[in-house]
C-alpha cells in the first residue's frame, strides 16, 4: 500500500479511535496517532497472529488492524498525558 494510502488510512483510523475512546486531540494529532497506530497494529498482527502482510486499502483486515492500533495509541497517549498533569 502506498504512503498516501497509509496517511489517509491513518487519518481515518485516528478519527475513529478518538470517537471510540472519547478523547479529542484534533485532526492533526488524530492523523499522527492513526498512522502510528496502523504501524503498531500491523506489527502486532504479524507478531501475535503470524499475519504476513496487510495489503490493500480496501481490505477489511487492514482497516480493523489500523483502527485497533490507533485506539491503543490514543489510550496510551491519554494515560501518559493524564499522569503528567497530576
Amino acid at each position: 500500500m502506498g504512503i498516501i494510502a497509509w496517511i489517509i488510512l491513518g487519518l481515518i483510523a485516528g478519527l475513529i479511535a478518538e470517537q471510540l475512546t472519547g478523547r479529542h486531540t484534533g485532526w492533526v494529532l488524530a492523523a499522527v496517532f492513526g498512522i502510528v497506530g496502523a504501524l503498531l497494529g500491523g506489527f502486532l498482527a504479524k507478531a501475535l497472529f503470524g499475519v504476513q502482510s496487510l495489503n490493500g486499502f480496501f481490505n477489511l483486515s487492514t482497516w480493523i488492524t489500523a483502527i485497533i492500533g490507533a485506539v491503543i495509541v490514543v489510550l496510551l497517549v491519554g494515560l501518559v498525558t493524564r499522569n503528567r498533569r497530576a
